[in-house]
């Protein structure tokens, strides 16, 4: 498989991204003893991540934002869902599971791939009912550590006039062969 120069350079603002401290909780894994135990939880330090999407091309449409996660450490596990939020000037949203959403454990050796899907119903630029989102984040199952990423994808509807996004993320799927 070729890969592009945008696909390079992608997956290198990715990486450079997941080392930047976002002012949070500095304790990664709260503790980081089973980063390099075999089965130990998947943390973001051992993680490759890659982004692509498919945007909405305007208010009303759908869009898809998927994360690739690439383990490069010892074997771990994804138990449960991503968390995932939205931030806006001033605001911040979770993005709930997709309700026919089910999660399973999934077992990543070395160089071994999973991915989830963040569905979301695009705003209007500036509307009342739209969340104007810069950046989204996201944290795996037993990790405190957020992965930061710039969102460029349109304003994001709220449902029914409050503050919840109209919008889902799904659970772990393994990807590759």
């Amino acid at each position: 498989m070729r890969a592009s120069s945008l696909t390079v350079a992608a997956l290198a603002a990715a990486l450079l991204l997941s080392a930047c401290d976002d002012g949070g909780d500095s304790g990664g894994d709260g503790g980081g003893s089973s980063a390099g135990r075999a089965g130990g939880a998947c943390t973001l330090g051992h993680t490759g991540v890659q982004i692509a999407a498919s945007a909405a091309p305007s208010a009303g449409d759908t869009g898809t934002v998927t994360v690739t996660l690439t383990n490069q450490g010892a074997e771990c596990t994804l138990n449960g869902f991503p968390g995932v939020g939205l931030r806006a000037d001033g605001a911040s949203s979770t993005v709930p599971a997709d309700r026919a959403a089910k999660a399973q454990k999934l077992t990543l050796a070395k160089d071994a791939t999973a991915s989830f899907t963040i569905t979301y119903v695009r705003g209007g630029a500036g509307a009342a009912k739209s969340l104007a989102v810069k950046t989204g984040t996201f944290t795996l199952p037993g990790s405190a550590e957020k992965h930061s990423f710039t969102w460029s994808y349109g304003d994001v509807a709220l449902k029914g006039g409050g503050d919840e996004p109209n919008a889902s993320v799904t659970a772990f799927q393994q990807s590759g062969d």
